[in-house]
């Protein structure tokens, strides 16, 4: 048995619950091991610094300021003063828990120096589950420069980032491209350290029956004899909203389709604004729903959509892929030509792709998905979902380490 320690961004309060991190630690516990989490509990919900004991985990939950959904300003303060609270939490409350392996994601990467207190006290291995190449990504997308006052944070989290990558023994990277980027990038990283650890899940079939289809879309008022394309998640400046709209404009008087947009987020609000001013019948814009009711939701749609801003060199890998896959839904992704998540779909049998600044492009893979023969991408995406993204093969590589 080993002791697992996860330190996260995300809101973890139990790890019963299904997503990428929770079904990752309930392997580590399902195995044998013994699993600790370190998560933040934001300034708005008002709780003090506490622990969850769990029949399957240990979960530190520290008070931090507000990260998720504010301003930069605050975001960018909340996140530097991260690392600093969890050092401290975890000198408290697990000082007589010796930790032989430590996981850790980013974003953030303003970790580094509680990774390297753990590593350095309990001589512990080190894994880092690279969701987001920050600083580079703020720059691709305006947020931040590499010259300038803007210049001068800008270096200060690369320093941040070269540190966290030092300090890791291994980096799982999400794709090929992915992991290309890291090494092509940052040339002292040994490229023995870098490999693909991909965005993974427990299976689970999310799919619904044609009753429960029904039953859902009259719900939510989404019509049954139109071709349903759903958007879910996050609705920031990665996802590049200006050309979102421009293709829902382009689509307005298709009415063989209908687009769901299910979401929140900083750009939510210039979205609704264009819902309310630019009305169209094959649309609607809903709020964030709960994970269950949002699953049953998209399993009731025909494609899942995915966008990214075309700006972006970073190769993105958006892990609501996943949730697609899981209700068994083809996938349509619009992005930047670097990542390598539109090659997956393609090549993989159970979606399309077309770069996100073609307006044309996107009206031309939705017509070819009108005109797919569903059943069969379906069954791909799951064959594909079990071939590539199952938590166990991650579970093995990762623990192969220790």
């Amino acid at each position: 048995m080993r002791n697992i320690l996860f330190l996260t961004l995300s809101n973890v309060a139990d790890i019963d619950a299904s997503g990428i991190y929770q079904d990752l630690l309930r392997t580590f516990a399902k195995k044998g091991h013994k699993v600790y989490v370190v998560s933040p509990t934001e300034r708005r919900n008002q709780e003090k610094t506490h622990l969850i004991e769990k029949e399957n985990a240990v979960i530190l939950r520290v008070q931090t300021g507000n990260i998720q959904k504010t301003n930069l300003i605050e975001k960018g303060i909340a996140t530097v003063l991260l690392e600093s609270q969890y050092i401290s939490a975890i000198k408290k409350y697990f000082a007589d828990v010796k930790f032989d392996l430590v996981l850790y994601s980013t974003p953030p990467i303003t970790l580094a120096g509680a990774v390297q207190y753990i590593k350095k006290r309990d001589r512990a291995k080190t894994y880092l589950l690279l969701k987001d190449i920050f600083p580079q990504n703020a720059v691709d997308i305006g947020v931040m420069r590499k010259t300038g006052l803007k210049g001068l944070l800008y270096r200060y989290f690369r320093a941040k980032e070269k540190k966290l990558y030092a300090l890791s023994d291994h980096i799982g990277c999400m794709s090929p491209a992915n992991a290309a980027f890291i090494l092509r990038h940052n040339p002292q990283i040994p490229a023995g350290k870098v490999e693909v650890c991909p965005n993974c899940i427990e299976p689970v079939d999310m799919s619904v029956s044609p009753e429960e289809r029904l039953a859902i879309r009259e719900k939510y008022g989404i019509p049954l004899d139109k071709k349903v394309f759903v958007y879910g998640g996050n609705l920031g400046k990665p996802q590049g909203v200006p050309f979102l709209m421009d293709c829902l404009r382009a689509q307005k008087d298709n009415a063989d389709v209908f687009f769901l947009i299910v979401g929140d987020g900083t750009e939510y609000g210039k979205l609704e604004r264009f819902f309310e001013t630019e009305k169209a019948e094959n649309r609607k814009l809903l709020r964030s729903l709960p994970k269950a009711e949002y699953d049953l939701l998209v399993a009731a749609c025909d494609v899942g959509l995915i966008f990214l801003d075309h700006r972006f060199t970073i190769p993105n890998f958006p892990s609501r892929l996943l949730a697609y896959m899981q209700a068994g839904i083809p996938v349509l992704a619009a992005t930047d030509p670097n990542t390598d998540i539109g090659k997956v779909i393609v090549e993989g049998g159970f979606g399309w792709w077309c770069e996100s600044n073609e307006v044309q492009g996107f009206c031309g893979v939705v017509q070819q998905a009108c005109d797919a023969d569903h059943a069969a991408m379906k069954a791909s995406a799951r064959t594909y979902l079990q071939e590539h993204y199952d938590v166990e093969k991650n579970w093995h590589k990762i623990i192969d380490h220790t």
